[in-house]
């Protein structure tokens, strides 16, 4: 019988190893797993490539991790805001490598890595740094229509952290509202998929049209509580 869902969060992480590619769903504070980023604290996986929209708020979530030390290098699109202290001071310090990636660029790299592209051409960043390689190459680039376009590389993730909202024991999953960001696509990509959910529910009852992520893409599914804020939204136990 197939059952995905895992005891806790420390079960559904175990096995994640240093030196790993972690796709980490969120854009900005929404959608973000907070849970399972504290689990891969306690966890202690290091060297870590993380891979997320932007470098973490304040001293929580996907900032405690590069305040604890376990990351080498992130890959994002927005890493400073008004409150990214942690990462501006592993940054300036040199402690931190940072793969700057346009947006849009990010979601097609990961995209990509799921649907088995092998590269793809894209406009975005021609004729700026965008379009060097880390060692200060230049990246393959080609006139397509009249139009130049960068040579860029899928990113492929060890394991993919991401926040849902209900989910079955098959790993099926379905989202909430804007939380659902990058998640879908960062499950494609990873060779193991963890999410979190607020509701697990019995086989049948996910309408199979409004199933975004099919539990084929998804190895384990742990249940957090669902605590309201006087904002409306949700946080996560104390």
């Amino acid at each position: 019988m197939i059952n995905k869902i895992a005891a806790s969060v420390a079960d559904a992480l175990a096995d994640v190893k240093d030196g790993s590619t972690v796709l980490i769903g969120g854009f900005g504070t929404a959608g973000i797993p907070n849970e399972l980023i504290d689990g891969l604290i306690a966890q202690g996986a290091k060297d870590l490539t993380v891979v997320n929209n932007n470098a973490g708020n304040a001293e929580v979530g996907l900032a405690a991790l590069l305040k604890a030390g376990r990351v080498r290098k992130i890959i994002c699109s927005f890493p400073r805001q008004a409150d990214s202290q942690v990462f501006d001071g592993l940054y300036r310090s040199g402690k931190l490598e940072l793969e700057l990636v346009p947006q849009g660029n990010l979601a097609e790299r990961i995209r990509a890595a799921g649907a088995g592209i092998g590269a793809f051409f894209c406009p975005t960043g021609f004729g700026t740094e965008l379009a060097l390689n880390a060692d200060g190459s230049a990246k393959e680039t080609r006139e397509i229509n009249g139009r130049q376009y960068v040579l860029e590389m899928p990113i492929y993730g060890d394991v993919a952290l991401i926040k849902a909202e209900r989910g079955d024991r098959w790993g099926n999953l379905t989202y909430r509202m804007a939380a659902r960001n990058f998640g879908p696509v960062m499950a494609t990509a990873a060779k193991k998929t963890v999410a979190t959910v607020h509701d697990i529910v019995e086989l049948g009852e996910l309408d199979p049209e409004t199933i975004v992520t099919p539990g084929i893409f998804v190895h384990h599914v742990v249940k957090i509580p669902r605590i309201a804020t006087q904002a409306g939204g949700l946080k996560k136990a104390a």
